[in-house]
């Protein structure tokens, strides 16, 4: 009887002990740096390293603060100021011109839990525009500010402030230069490098953030998706969270990042099919981009119909991706 007592405890403290593990290892973290034509033959071996290694950067900080026992929405922030705070990519540091030459961002992040949200657009001054969404979200009756007062709420809730010439980076300035020179009405070849975040963290909260300098050589005060809450980015616990990247225009006519989510309460689709099906409807209109996507159980999707789309992920589980290319 002793001995049958003795192996039911210790049988017992192994199953607490398994529950344990595995509830303390349920996360997640996906992320893009945008979506567009790439060629491995124009892309030199030192620059792919470099977007892999940043990316990197940005998932391994994201981990560690899951392993910690931190809250989504603050993984979320740090990771995307890691890529927000890179020239590499079109979103803070790296923001393209407009066609005023001038840099004005856009930023937006979404809570599964609450639903809660919020936004900004148009702004030139802001370091961190996600930071700036945050605290809208949280410090504001409002979801979405732009421009000179969403820079003045920014500045109130006491976030770094800088000179628009802070963002400048010589290789979007050329950019722009070369698309004056042509005058195009459509940019779908330099639209790529938005970046976007999606967190699950151990508490089973999703949380999903986007950032962007927009598109080159817009006009008119021209606003992409990314701001846009069920656009560009959106999150529910019951569902999924998403994060866009590409032709903002098609983003907003479609709904996109809501769709996935209705597509998977309304239709059961999984997160990789919902995905799957929104780049369809996107491509049959002539749309062009990607999306990160991930589920309550820590499932992941990263979709596009481009040539390539700069994404990772890492799971508890011990998976890990970075990649560029569509193969």
């Amino acid at each position: 009887m002793k001995l049958r007592n003795i192996f039911l405890t210790l049988l017992f403290a192994c199953l607490i002990g398994i529950y344990q593990s595995d509830g303390q290892q349920k996360y997640a973290i996906v992320i893009h740096g945008g979506a567009g034509v790439m060629s491995k033959s124009k892309m030199t071996d030192e620059h792919q390293q470099a977007y892999l290694v940043t990316l990197d950067q940005a998932l391994t900080k994201g981990e560690q603060m899951l392993q910690a026992g931190a809250a989504c929405t603050d993984v979320v922030l740090e990771v995307i100021r890691i890529m927000e705070d890179s020239p590499l990519f079109n979103a803070g540091k790296g923001a393209v011109f407009t066609h005023n030459g001038v840099n004005e961002l856009d930023a937006s992040i979404m809570e599964g839990k609450t639903l809660n949200a919020g936004a900004v657009a148009g702004v030139k001054d802001i370091k961190n525009p996600i930071f700036a969404a945050r605290e809208v979200m949280d410090h504001s009756v409002h979801v979405f500010l732009s421009g000179k007062g969403a820079s003045q709420f920014a500045k109130k809730q006491g976030l770094e402030m800088v000179d628009n010439k802070y963002f400048f980076t010589e290789r979007r300035y050329n950019s722009l230069q070369k698309l004056l020179k042509k005058e195009r009405g459509r940019q779908e070849k330099d639209n790529h490098g938005t970046v976007g975040c999606v967190v699950l963290d151990q508490e089973g909260n999703i949380c999903a953030g986007t950032s962007t300098g927009g598109m080159t050589n817009k006009k008119f005060g021209r606003i992409g998706d990314t701001p846009v809450i069920g656009a560009g980015t959106y999150a529910n616990n019951k569902t999924c969270g998403v994060s866009c990247t590409g032709h903002g225009e098609y983003y907003i006519r479609l709904s996109f990042a809501r769709d996935i989510s209705a597509l998977m309460e309304y239709q059961g689709l999984t997160v990789k099919e919902a995905c799957q099906e929104e780049i369809r409807k996107l491509t049959e209109l002539n749309g062009t981009g990607g999306v990160i996507a991930l589920d309550k159980q820590g499932n992941i999707a990263m979709e596009f119909n481009t040539t390539g789309m700069f994404r990772g992920f890492v799971k508890s589980t011990g998976e890990k991706e970075v990649a560029i290319f569509n193969d």
